[in-house]
């Protein structure tokens, strides 16, 4: 493949729109799901070339850059996230040519690339594990994963008491090739992934050569999956209790967050920053605190981590400002930009955790109302938007879609629903294809149908039919991107200054710049601050006071 080493034309330093030096520093990153964005080949699954043929719409959009998540060789037990190659594209998502033409077409576009790095695990079927099963023990393969004799008198107990994210143990018993129960082997998430032994050298020289090819390749960073998970403690002590799931988070586990991580992203930010164009790496790290995520980004280390406390807040505003302010406080030190986030690939859509009562989690399964989730989370966008930092944006989010929540058990095909006691397993409501045209059978994902059902409620809810509608919520995004690009109080920086506001408000200025926010229920009075230059909802000045409909958020010129 032919090397892309020049950065793109838009988001560097001193550039004509107006960011500030290291384009991640404010940049806003738009996530695909490469499965449910765009079909190219009619087969009902979205992939590289649909991707492709539908970057315009992000450049017109206003994004900086397009994570993709994962797209390499696989046999899909876990949606990609269970890697047989990280060399090679999937047959379902196309070629390496595919990608080769994808990452041209979007520096052509001045769309940077990130692509997901999946290092925690490998798939079962991947040729290192294929071959310690087929050796035995004593292979030497069986060290580049953590394979352990089990405990009892026959050895049928596992090895330890960890659990599975997905559900039940942490560890699956083998059979040697003499057709006898042989030792254990550890995979965190489904049994087809087994975990990495990031103690073995030759894991850490694998990835560092993965990490050069994909480089070579022109992208311009990782998003790196599970960034949290690649260390264990030594000798894996039991964990000593069960209900696991609800600890993640919540304190430092023996197999997540352990310090040793780092000096694994010390070395791969030296790679980084031997290519041109500002190479970043971003972690997707699950951490007890803020503080904790900060590690990961420090100067020689990762360039951002994503802010799941902020993504799990409610629509409350003295949670909001207390979130806003421990985050900006945790990464100033280090120097990095904060990140914000309201929905992703595994939790439920925003316009439906916000129509639903708060304190139920990142993961729903009841629509709630609707209209009033639609009118938090365009007024949480705006919000986030306004935010010194980076921010992603989910596919769909800027067309307003809610989580299908209605979806047949029939029809599922997250892997973890099909398991006890593990995740949710309602994931698949928020990777339904995305709608582009009014009607069609896959409202425009493709001539194939959709490999998820989607609602009738699609096509109004389309890109067709939301395109030059006045306040529809992709003309609000096309607008705040917009306004983001040129205003010199938006984007880049480490802070808010925070403004007297009545109790279910937040009002904080930047230069040149007033946000305000409603999240109560009901239209509140305030003095107006300056020109109302976009609102989430419309908003009525008069005279010397402005009147803010419930759940909305204006971004005034002062």
């Amino acid at each position: 493949m032919t090397q892309h080493l020049a950065a793109p034309s838009t988001g560097t330093s001193g550039d004509a729109v107006g960011h500030r030096t290291g384009w991640w520093q404010d940049a806003v990153i738009y996530q695909v799901y490469p499965r449910s964005f765009a079909d190219g080949n009619g087969d009902g699954m979205g992939d590289l070339a649909g991707v492709r043929g539908r970057l315009p719409y992000l450049k017109d959009l206003g994004v900086d850059a397009v994570w993709l998540s994962p797209f390499y060789a696989s046999p899909q037990a876990d949606a990609g996230y269970d890697v047989s190659d990280y060399r090679a594209i999937d047959p379902m998502f196309g070629t390496l040519l595919d990608a080769d033409a994808l990452i041209r077409d979007a520096h052509d576009l001045g769309l940077r690339i990130i692509v997901d790095l999946v290092p925690n695990h490998s798939s079962d079927q991947h040729e290192w594990f294929k071959r310690a099963l087929a050796e035995g023990p004593g292979s030497a393969l069986r060290e580049r994963y953590h394979f352990r004799p089990g405990k009892g008198t026959d050895g049928e107990l596992p090895p330890n008491d960890w659990e599975s994210i997905f559900g039940g143990p942490a560890w699956t018993r083998t059979t040697d090739p003499d057709g006898t129960p042989g030792d254990w082997y550890l995979h965190l998430f489904a049994p087809e992934q087994p975990d990495f032994n990031w103690e073995h050298p030759a894991v850490a020289d694998e990835f560092r050569s993965i990490l050069r090819f994909w480089l070579d390749m022109g992208v311009d960073g990782f998003r790196v999956d599970v960034a949290h998970g690649l260390v264990k403690a030594e000798g894996l002590p039991d964990l000593g209790t069960h209900d696991q799931l609800k600890l993640l988070g919540n304190d430092v586990m023996p197999f997540f967050d352990q310090d040793g991580v780092h000096e694994i992203y010390r070395s791969w930010r030296t790679i980084l920053d031997e290519y041109p164009g500002d190479r970043i790496a971003v972690a997707e790290a699950w951490t007890p605190t803020v503080e904790r995520t900060a590690n990961y980004v420090r100067h020689d280390e990762m360039h951002q981590a994503f802010n799941f406390q902020y993504l799990s807040t409610d629509w409350d505003a003295a949670e909001l400002r207390k979130v806003i302010d421990v985050s900006l406080d945790a990464m100033r030190p280090v120097g990095a930009p904060t990140t914000w986030v309201l929905s992703n690939h595994d939790v439920t859509r925003h316009a439906t955790r916000f129509a639903n009562p708060p304190g139920l989690g990142t993961q729903i399964r009841t629509a709630g109302d609707r209209a009033m989730g639609l009118r938090r989370a365009r007024a949480a966008s705006l919000l986030m938007l306004a935010l010194p930092g980076s921010a992603y944006v989910y596919q769909g989010e800027e067309l307003g879609l809610p989580d299908v929540t209605d979806l047949p058990d029939e029809a599922r095909q997250d892997p973890s629903f099909f398991r006890a006691e593990g995740q949710d397993g309602y994931r698949d409501g928020c990777r339904v294809p995305i709608p582009w045209t009014r009607d069609g059978s896959s409202y425009g994902f493709g001539t194939g149908g959709s490999w998820l059902p989607q609602p009738d409620s699609w096509g109004e809810l389309s890109v067709e039919a939301q395109t030059g509608t006045a306040g529809s919520t992709l003309e609000l995004y096309r607008s705040a991107l917009t306004a983001r690009r040129v205003h010199p109080g938006l984007g880049a920086g480490t802070d808010v200054e925070w403004l007297d506001a009545p109790e279910g408000l937040l009002a904080f200025a930047r230069p040149g710049f007033v946000c305000t926010v409603n999240t109560t229920g009901r239209p509140v009075r305030i003095p107006v601050p300056g020109q109302v230059m976009l609102s989430s909802s419309p908003v009525v000045t008069d005279g010397a006071e402005a009147e803010l409909p419930a759940d909305t958020t204006v971004w005034w010129t002062v």
